[in-house]
């Protein structure tokens, strides 16, 4: 057997087992990575400790602490609660108008912060009792609450599409772009699929909020809703960079929530912090490990392993985008989406490429597909959060988000036999 294929045997035993012991996945990465460097006969300490550094040793990776660190404050300051009170009273008072609510704050909420972890808990932290105490069946309720929480991974600013521009090497700026339409429709496609569950309901009603108190909650929303125009516009229209953007946000997001809100203390800033740090230190050392399992993975040409199975698909693209869409659905039920890109994007967009799929397009279905698997068992990380915050058993929200997995489902297959939905709006946009 030659050495690279005890290297790939070594990598997928050793990450079924790791993982199967409750490992963590940077942990994982990093000793996977090891492994195959000694069976290669590769092993060196120095050159597994050159390769982490090499791997958060990024300009646009710097965009990623900034973003989690906006999202902390807008959860801090207010920002996430204004949306969705603004959101309450213009379509709270339509029957199951929580959850179109729901729904909205999520897209608005997406175009601000790009973490769906961050913005699932801020939803269910507000929302779930509010739709328990109307009546609305929690596992419903809470099903809906995390399939809006990862539109946050698709619509820009996205993490996501960061940390997989840094790692296959593809312009960040067009994969925001093409994340505007798709995470739109993932929204649409959430009102489809609640309108058909509600029938099934027996729910009061709320009476209307006059127009006034639209406008004054819109009003006091303004703040926050100038954010993304801020983000967006800026970023097309070349003022800064996705990086610099990132910074932008964060410090938006702080005066806002110490000067113009006024809802959070300077003394509260010290938490607000620490818990970006904590989670900044997450995903960096995850990229470092992740480096280590990359250069590996490339010297035992494991991407040339993966091509010469799906070599006979690169002459039908659609063929091999279903294909490949199949097997990252089924890598989405076991590993969280920031392992997924590290792993297995540099591995497949080359063949991608090779079977002439736009990798922008490429790009967008990777982290869609992904972010689907944020709320697929038996991992599904949104669902860990919807369930602790909500205070709800794990089979209650697996059973409730089940209706929208199916809907994200047919919006994925719809991209893939229609790519034009995707690239055509880049083009334009750029």
């Amino acid at each position: 057997m030659s050495l690279e294929a005890q290297a790939f045997i070594v990598f997928v035993l050793g990450m079924l087992v790791l993982m199967g012991i409750g490992m963590n996945m940077a942990f994982a990465l990093l000793l996977t990575g090891a492994a195959m460097a000694w069976v290669m006969d590769f092993f060196d300490t120095q050159l597994l400790a050159q390769n982490m550094v090499a791997g958060v040793d990024s300009f646009p990776l710097l965009a990623v602490p900034f973003f989690i660190l906006a999202g902390e404050l807008m959860n801090s300051g207010g920002i996430s609660r204004r949306i969705i009170e603004m959101a309450q009273t213009w379509v709270g008072h339509i029957r199951g108008g929580l959850g179109f609510v729901a729904i909205g704050a999520a897209v608005l909420m997406a175009s601000m912060s790009g973490s769906a972890l961050a913005d699932t808990a801020a939803l269910a932290t507000i929302l779930l009792p509010m739709m328990r105490e109307h009546g609305y069946p929690m596992h419903r309720s809470a099903g809906l609450i995390a399939s809006g929480g990862i539109i946050a991974p698709i619509i820009p600013p996205s993490m996501p599409f960061i940390i997989y521009g840094v790692t296959t090497n593809t312009s960040i700026s067009a994969l925001f772009l093409s994340g505007i339409v798709p995470g739109l429709m993932m929204g649409a496609a959430l009102i489809v699929t609640w309108k058909i569950v509600l029938k099934g309901m027996n729910l009061q009603d709320n009476p209307p909020v006059p127009m006034a108190g639209r406008l004054r909650a819109t009003a006091r929303a303004f703040w926050a809703l100038l954010m993304p125009l801020i983000i967006i516009g800026g970023m097309k229209s070349g003022v800064f960079t996705p990086t610099e953007a990132a910074v932008v946000a964060a410090f938006y997001a702080l005066v806002v929530s110490l000067f113009i809100h006024r809802e959070m203390k300077i003394g509260a800033l010290h938490g607000v912090l620490v818990r970006a740090a904590r989670t900044t230190a997450v995903v960096m050392f995850l990229c470092a490990g992740a480096q280590v399992a990359s250069y590996m993975i490339t010297l035992a040409d494991l991407p040339g392993v993966l091509g010469g199975w799906l070599g006979p698909l690169v002459e039908n693209p659609r063929l091999l985008m279903a294909v490949m869409m199949i097997v990252l659905v089924l890598i989405g039920t076991a590993l969280d989406l920031t392992p997924t890109i590290l792993i297995f994007a540099p591995v497949m967009l080359p063949i991608a490429v090779k079977a002439g799929i736009d990798p922008v397009y490429f790009g967008l279905m990777f982290v869609l597909n992904g972010a689907i698997g944020l709320i697929t068992p038996p991992v599904g990380t949104v669902l860990n959060v919807v369930a602790g915050v909500g205070r709800l058993p794990m089979h209650q929200v697996i059973k409730g988000v089940n209706p929208f997995l199916l809907s994200y489902t047919l919006v994925l297959a719809l991209f893939v036999l229609f790519p034009q939905i995707v690239t055509a709006p880049v083009a334009w946009m750029r």
